[in-house]
């Protein structure tokens, strides 16, 4: 269980209705009014900080909290103790790839499903989607982005921008990639959106087979990590968007260019929607 009252709202799962909030809250033992109460905002040092995490994650995922105050202070002057970037490294979700016992605690009552993909050999489109959240920062605060991709072809199915991670946010992608197809393994990682009973659901509805990354383990959904580096190297840093709405309109264009125009080397420079596709057209 996190262990500051901030770090366990998150545990609150606000879409489904099968345990109220007031119990959700006394589960997790916080105040039933701080459920209700907004979010305090991020101060600009934070955003400044959670910024640079973002980007040395994004090169680095296997570094510690220790290395990461390290490169803080060598490469970027931002003086922080390990225990500050610990919590602010929670903020945006991000765990060293190594495995580690007990790094975060998935909501009371959740069922966490087991990881099918080791040795596991893809052969079609889908065959595995992949799924993940992840960071994107906006003018005096950030948002979050979720995306569901074929392990295949590498296509992005669908993507969904968002203020909040709320488990309706992740239900409305895994809906929309659902109009397009249906998987015959959906992967994901333990986080309480996908543990939900909302979530898992709508999986087990279309017989689909779930499958989740062992704690502490991004390479477990490795495809998924690898767009997030491509994403935000090739659109976010680059653009720095201020709103979400410049988010929503951006990455609308730059997954448009991803699918269908950006040859892909281990695809033999086929673009995601061409190696998804062809194999029907023949």
């Amino acid at each position: 269980m996190p262990r500051s009252a901030s770090e366990r709202k998150l545990l609150i799962d606000r879409s489904h209705g099968s345990i109220p909030l007031s119990r959700q809250a006394e589960l997790v033992d916080i105040a039933r009014s701080t459920i209700y109460a907004p979010a305090a905002p991020v101060s600009e040092e934070d955003l400044r900080i959670l910024a640079v995490l973002d980007k040395e994650y994004t090169d680095h995922p296997e570094y510690g909290v220790l290395k990461l105050a390290f490169v803080l202070r060598r490469d970027h002057g931002i003086v922080v103790g390990r225990d500050r970037v610990r919590s602010l490294r929670r903020v945006l979700g991000l765990e060293t790839i190594y495995p580690k016992p007990k790094t975060s605690t998935p909501f009371i009552g959740h069922k966490v499903y087991p990881y099918l993909l080791r040795d596991y050999r893809i052969s079609r489109p889908c065959d595995v989607w992949g799924t993940d959240i992840t960071y994107i920062r906006v003018l005096g605060g950030f948002c979050y982005l979720a995306a569901i991709i074929d392990w295949y072809s590498r296509l992005v199915v669908a993507w969904r921008v968002s203020p909040t991670l709320e488990t309706t946010f992740c239900t409305d992608t895994l809906t929309d990639a659902l109009v397009l197809g249906t998987p015959r393994i959906h992967n994901s990682d333990q986080g309480v959106q996908y543990t939900s009973e909302a979530y898992t659901d709508i999986l087990k509805a279309n017989d689909i087979l779930i499958s989740m990354d062992g704690r502490g383990r991004c390479m477990d959904n490795i495809f998924t990590e690898r767009l997030w580096r491509t994403v935000k190297y090739e659109n976010i840093y680059t653009h720095g968007y201020a709103t979400i709405e410049e988010v929503r309109d951006g990455l609308g264009r730059y997954f448009h260019h991803y699918n269908t125009s950006r040859p892909h080397q281990s695809l033999q420079y086929q673009t995601p929607y061409q190696a998804h596709y062809k194999p029907y057209e023949n």
